[in-house]
This record gives C-alpha cells, structure tokens and sequence, in this order.
C-alpha cells in the first residue's frame, strides 16, 4: 500500500507539470499578444518584447476605435449573433427533442438524413444560386438561414435528451394527462439549462467569428460584421505598405509599417474580447455540457 501511495504521488505530480507546461502554452500567445497590442512596435519587431508590455502606448486601439465603421461593426455582429444563436436554440432545441424520442415515427430515416449532410453538401456556388433564387443575397437571413440548425450540435442536443431524461420521467407525465407539448416545454426546457448554455455558446462564438458568408452575400457596407470590417482594415494596411515601397519615401514607409503592426495586434484582442469576458460565466455549463453521453445511467 505504501508503495501504491508513492506510486500516486508521482503520478500527481506528474500530471501537475503537465498541465502546468500546457496551461503556460497555451497562456503565453494570449499575454504576447495582449502585450504587444500596448507595446511599441519597435520593442515587438526587435524582440526585446517578449513577455511583458515595454514603451507602452494606446496608438493602435486609438486608430482603430476612431473609424466609425468598428463601432457600426460592433453593433451588426452583436445584432447577428443574439438574432443568430436564437434562432439556432429555437430550431435545434425541439427537432434535438423529436429525435430523441423513440415513439417518434421515422426518426431513423430522419436522423440519416440529417447526418448526410455533415459529410456530403452542395458546395459553394449552388448553394449561392440557392440563396440568390430565395431573394436573400445581401439580407441579414442569408447570413443566419443557411447555417439555422448545426448537425454536430443537433446530435449533442439530441444525446442530451436521450441520456438525461428517463423513459419513466415521460410515462408519469402521460398519466398525468401532460400532452406532448406541455411536457417538452414545461418540464424537458427548465431542465436543459447545461445544453442549452453550451449550445448558445458555441452558436454565439460561431456567428461572431464569422466572416465569409458575409464576403459571398453582403454587398451593402452598412450590414458588414465586425470581423469583416477588422480585416478590410488589416488588409488596406498591408496593401497600403506594399504601394509605398519605391525608395522614394522611406520615412513614410516606415511609419506606416509601424501603424501596421499596431493595428494588427490591437484589432486581435477587439475582435476576442467578448467572447472571452462572456465564456467564464458559461464555463460550468460547459464543462457539464462535455461530459453529454459520457455516462448513461
């Protein structure tokens, strides 16, 4: 027993340093660069900012929230993702249900369906030609329609379901006189608290990080996402560097390779921040969320 006892205690420690090596490489990109988003480019470039902030400066964050257009941004994302992870619950939180359900007609047939299409889709162009045939190129629903309903979401919802709420649970609602309806949404909702929060949470991260449906469908300037207005700024910063190198302005050049590298790191830590300040009061939902099916009882 006393060697089982020493056994462990390496083991612990072990596992300690492990997490301790994996918690300091993952921590250290994001304190570079929240450092380096306050930092003097200069210091960056050179690599005498390694770690901490050093000629500290707010020049990038200042250029950055000056152009109206970040607010603008600001304000359609959060509109996109709260109007988004909505409609994403509202369709995947009841079809998960129904097919959860084994008194359910055809839901083998339905959930084959459904998995298809996390392995085979129509691609790119047809499925512009789809939207553009329903009249929702450059409307907000032709960001949010396509995308409604997760597969892998679904099937996570789904499991839930199945594994958290017993047969027996159904059968004393029913003799209770407690219709189907009634059931799902008086007794089945209040309980999914812990799926509904990982959902929310992984539709609301999905819909602010998005970008490139709004490339393809987006043509009016006043219905850009945040990310997208955040890359058109890093992109005309390159651009603009590139032009000037002909030798004749060097000290032109320079500066605005400088104001480049500000730009870079501050727009990282705009386009993040949200989601980073709203995931700990998430995390305990999280956490229960991916233990889902991992024990059936």
């Amino acid at each position: 027993m006393q060697g089982m006892a020493r056994t462990d205690k390496w083991f612990e420690l072990a596992n300690r340093l492990g997490l301790l090596f994996v918690l300091l490489v993952v921590l250290y990109p994001v304190v570079y660069i929240v450092s380096a988003s306050i930092s003097d480019p200069i210091f960056v470039n050179s690599g005498e900012m390694w770690l901490f902030p050093k000629g500290i400066t707010l020049e990038g964050y200042e250029r950055v929230f000056q152009n109206p257009e970040i607010w603008l941004g600001y304000r359609n994302t959060i509109f996109y993702t709260v109007l988004g992870t909505s409609i994403n619950l509202l369709l995947t939180i009841p079809f998960a249900y129904a097919l959860s359900r084994k008194d359910f007609a055809g839901r083998g047939i339905m959930t084959a369906i459904v998995v298809f299409t996390m392995f085979f889709g129509g691609g790119l162009i047809p499925t512009y030609l789809l939207v553009s045939s329903l009249g929702l190129v450059n409307t907000v629903w032709a960001l949010l329609l396509p995308n409604a309903v997760g597969v892998w979401n679904l099937i996570i919802c789904r499991t839930f379901f199945q594994t958290g709420f017993p047969k027996e649970l159904q059968e004393s609602a029913q003799i209770d006189g407690c219709s189907n309806t009634r059931l799902f949404i008086s007794i089945v909702i209040p309980l999914s608290a812990p799926i509904i929060a990982v959902l929310a949470l992984f539709y609301g991260v999905g819909h602010w990080n998005s970008y490139f449906n709004a490339i393809i469908y987006i043509k009016d300037r006043n219905m850009y996402p945040l990310q997208l207005i955040l890359r058109e700024i890093l992109v005309m910063n390159q651009m603009n560097d590139s032009m000037m190198m002909n030798g004749d302005d060097m000290v032109a050049m320079a500066k605005q390779a400088r104001i480049a590298d500000i730009i870079k790191y501050a727009v990282m830590i705009i386009s993040s921040l949200p989601i980073i300040v709203i995931y700990p009061f998430l995390q305990r939902f999280f956490v229960k969320g991916v233990m889902i099916g991992s024990i059936k009882g």
